[in-house]
């Protein structure tokens, strides 16, 4: 258990870091000395936010693999990623970019990836 808890725990970490990596330049506008970044410059403070995601991505897989003593198959800890990812991109728009809204549509998707949760953990 304790082992599951600190993968999930370094999954949200880590995939708050990727999502503002990814997305969080989109924001740049409003913040002054950022504003007028270039393209190269915004790609390399991304590279290093990444640095951040991967250090601990990369912990969360190894703890909790199954094939390194960990709770979870490899498909289990991809299909965990990708709800924490889902759901920290989520938040993050709420946060940062109020324009947009969730519909029924994506609530809809969501719920196809908690079923496809409950297929990847069923014996």
């Amino acid at each position: 258990m304790k082992k599951a808890l600190l993968t999930i725990f370094l999954l949200v970490a880590s995939n708050t870091f990727m999502t503002l990596a990814w997305y969080g330049h989109l924001r740049y506008k409003d913040i002054k000395f950022l504003k007028d970044l270039s393209l190269p410059l915004t790609i390399i403070l991304s590279w290093g936010i990444a640095l951040l995601e991967y250090s601990l991505m990369v912990p969360a897989n190894k703890i909790g693999f199954s094939g390194n003593e960990g709770p979870f198959s490899l498909l289990q800890l991809k299909i965990i990623q990708e709800v924490i990812s889902i759901t920290v991109f989520v938040g993050f728009t709420f946060l940062f970019f109020k324009e947009e809204q969730l519909k029924w549509n994506h609530i809809a998707g969501f719920v196809c990836v908690i079923g496809a949760v409950y297929f990847f953990f069923r014996k």
